[in-house]
């Protein structure tokens, strides 16, 4: 089976790539894997990427679309596999489309995780990280014992900028604008399907398991 995963950020699309990949025995393949796999290794392309990365600038879609034509041609791939953070616009998609039909193959379907903006905010801001240790707290869904304390290592809490809602809310905005057109290519496509991302983790994957197993060859 091959999948792509695509939602907003705070969707959960990492946990859920993983959990369901894992039931559908198959590949989790994510961008930031690539990169890091391929920087790690010191490849040609890994120091293409890294010296974008080092600068703050988005690596180009012509090395991320050759660091994932490489991924998928590996063994465990052949099977299936599910896309996490590609295809992230429109041409990445059309390359993806010919990419595969090259090789005789095609996206089964794309899942999207579709949670609205105030609950995207509600699972971002609350989250706390320790200036000393680094874990993550959340204040709602898994507070530590003491308020802005880490119960792990005792250090300070903060919230980084990250996850103040203003910066959400932007977040938010600029996935709209980037990611509407591929949302709108997949229907046409005749392959998107959308489920309620909201929940706990394990009733979100057994719904998108449920509406995957029509896709299932």
């Amino acid at each position: 089976m091959r999948v792509v995963l695509v939602g907003p950020p705070g969707a959960g699309k990492g946990t859920q790539a993983q959990f369901l990949a894992s039931h559908l025995s198959i590949p989790k393949i994510s961008t930031g894997d690539i990169f890091r796999d391929n920087v790690s290794r010191g490849t040609g392309l890994g120091q293409r990427a890294q010296a974008y990365m080092e600068r703050g600038d988005l690596v180009p879609d012509e090395v991320t679309i050759a660091m994932v034509t490489d991924r998928l041609q590996e063994d465990d791939a052949q099977a299936g596999f599910l896309l996490d953070g590609f295809p992230r616009n429109v041409p990445q998609a059309e390359t993806l489309k010919k990419l595969l039909a090259g090789w005789d193959n095609r996206l089964d379907v794309v899942l999207e995780l579709v949670v609205d903006d105030d609950e995207v905010v509600r699972r971002l801001s609350g989250r706390r990280t320790c200036r000393r240790c680094g874990r993550v707290w959340h204040a709602t869904f898994d507070p530590p014992a003491r308020p802005e304390t880490c119960d792990d290592c005792g250090g300070e809490l903060f919230q980084r900028d990250d996850d103040r809602e203003n910066t959400i809310r932007h977040r938010l905005e600029v996935y709209q604008q980037q990611t509407a057109l591929l949302i709108s290519y997949y229907a046409d496509e005749g392959i998107l399907l959308g489920i309620d991302a909201t929940g706990p983790v394990d009733e979100v994957t057994d719904r998108a398991l449920a509406a995957l197993r029509r896709f299932m060859r």
